[in-house]
């Protein structure tokens, strides 16, 4: 991708487009920087070696081209109501757009579209899609102050991701699911603060880019790829599986802080209810990790194909080894400093 100086400058465009969406002061300027994020998006996805990324492309342009259209209209009204005393309640058209913006960024129940389209993603644009698509809309998402709405998305997309991400043998659509659930736990944020939900939003980003890195490297699609990937080398396939662990957020990882403190803060405003949905989703999603781990380190088969022919590079590897050990050792390294500060 990074070869290709066509896609460099999509990239830049998609960068500027949610960069003009997050730094806009009307919300025309808002929808337009996500066009612009949208339009640059699809040329990044498109690969003339494999036909279903034309398919992903195709849906993801629809879906979110139906997701604008929403948007646009609801602006239109609103700005309506405010310019000509349009007779419509605020309190509808706020709705509307907050169900466009929730279509875009893929949560339930308007996440329809966003595992069939992973499946046909390369590992770099499912990272894109998962973290950098997902900042113009939940930022658009944080000014609007419908507390039910937001209430009931954030427990659907708990439940959805958790219970579908059970019977995945497709890592892409595990880490689509993976990817709805934190969804949840991130819209659950959006009510209490902006600052909350951008740090667990960065790290989330962060353990994605870790299990992706080495996804892409021995572009592995599924979890059978997993278990003989490091047939001589037993550490590294330790590591691995320890990330899966952090992205679920098992306690002496990094994925354990953002929840940690989203949970002390839901307690703290009393809601108890969201709460103990968010915490037994999170329970079963922990459950499913730790088969996959429990299989990954009782089966230890060899099988002759070109995966164990690969070879990690020096920089690679030490790439690797540097995002795990933060994402291993992470809550200690913060529990350090803030002890020390």
């Amino acid at each position: 991708m990074f070869n290709n100086s066509s896609k460099i400058l999509f990239l830049f465009i998609l960068i500027m487009g949610s960069m003009i969406t997050i730094t806009s002061n009307s919300w025309l300027g808002a929808w337009m920087g996500l066009e612009i994020n949208l339009l640059s998006f699809i040329p990044l996805m498109s690969d003339n070696n494999n036909l279903m990324s034309t398919e992903s492309s195709l849906k993801y342009f629809l879906t979110q081209a139906l997701a604008s259209t929403v948007l646009l209209f609801s602006i239109i009204l609103m700005m309506l109501k405010y310019n000509m005393n349009f007779e419509m309640n605020l309190s509808y058209i706020s709705m509307m757009m907050l169900s466009s913006l929730l279509l875009k960024s893929g949560a339930a129940p308007f996440h329809f579209w966003f595992p069939n389209l992973m499946e046909g993603l390369t590992w770099i644009n499912a990272l894109i899609l998962m973290t950098w698509q997902k900042i113009a809309p939940l930022m658009m998402i944080s000014y609007l102050n419908i507390k039910e709405l937001l209430f009931i998305s954030a427990i659907l997309s708990v439940i959805i991701g958790t219970l579908n991400g059970l019977n995945q043998t497709s890592l892409r659509k595990l880490m689509a699911f993976s990817s709805i659930n934190h969804l949840g736990w991130m819209l659950s944020t959006l009510n209490i603060s902006e600052s909350m939900w951008l740090i667990y939003f960065f790290i989330y980003c962060f353990l994605s880019l870790t299990l992706t890195f080495m996804f892409n490297i021995f572009k592995s699609y599924h979890l059978n790829q997993l278990f003989y990937l490091f047939y001589n080398s037993k550490i590294l396939k330790f590591i691995l599986f320890m990330n899966f662990l952090s992205l679920g957020g098992l306690p002496p990882f990094l994925g354990f802080l953002p929840k940690w403190i989203v949970i002390e803060q839901l307690s703290f405003n009393n809601q108890l209810f969201l709460l103990t949905i968010l915490t037994i989703s999170t329970l079963i999603t922990l459950f499913f990790y730790l088969r996959i781990c429990y299989s990954a380190f009782m089966l230890n088969y060899y099988e002759n194909n070109w995966f164990n022919n690969m070879q990690f590079n020096n920089f690679n590897l030490n790439c690797y080894l540097l995002l795990s050990f933060i994402s291993i050792n992470g809550l200690f390294i913060v529990s350090l400093l803030y002890y020390m500060l």
